[in-house]
């Protein structure tokens, strides 16, 4: 699958954990900011900040607005599937030498899903370092995005959900 680049705007976006986790919540089914700071253990308005980020940049999509406790107005909101169609690695950090936010913030947003979860949900983890000649890590990589592409084609909406983290990096001299 071809990725375009990210815009600015979209890359900060989903720069930041919580964000990512929002956008995680709002895969499968509509949520409302206040399910959405329940579920997180954050301020509903502090969620809504991040909410009013996602829908801007498309992220989100806001649903029907329903009607919600004591007759209170509410709107759902669900995750458009957006980020999966971005490039958003940060050329500004691989150049510069500085951390790339975008994957720290995905490393953050996983550990923290990962923490939520019972053991017995956790199918597979492994953590490795190896070495590898430049053109064995080149085809490793293809073959991760080809991984990758193969994930995004069999999303089942009625299929069970199930979280992925995958990385590679060069390790730090």
């Amino acid at each position: 699958m071809d990725r375009r680049p990210a815009s600015p705007e979209e890359a900060r976006a989903l720069a930041n954990p919580l964000r990512l986790r929002i956008l995680r919540l709002c895969l499968d089914r509509e949520l409302t900011n206040e399910e959405l700071a329940t579920r997180l253990g954050k301020d509903a308005g502090s969620v809504l900040h991040h909410v009013r980020l996602l829908v801007k940049t498309g992220f989100l999509a806001p649903g029907e607005e329903r009607r919600g406790a004591r007759g209170s107005v509410e709107r759902p909101y669900r995750a458009t599937r957006k980020s999966w169609t971005l490039d958003v690695s940060d050329e500004e950090a691989a150049h510069s030498g500085a951390p790339d936010r975008g994957s720290l913030a995905l490393v953050d947003a996983f550990r923290a899903e990962l923490g939520e979860v019972a053991a017995d949900a956790i199918v597979s983890t492994v953590r490795l370092g190896v070495r590898l000649t430049p053109g064995q890590a080149k085809d490793f990589a293809d073959r991760f995005q080809v991984l990758v592409n193969e994930l995004v084609a069999a999303d089942d909406p009625a299929g069970e959900p199930h979280g992925f983290f995958l990385g590679m990096h060069r390790a730090a001299d």
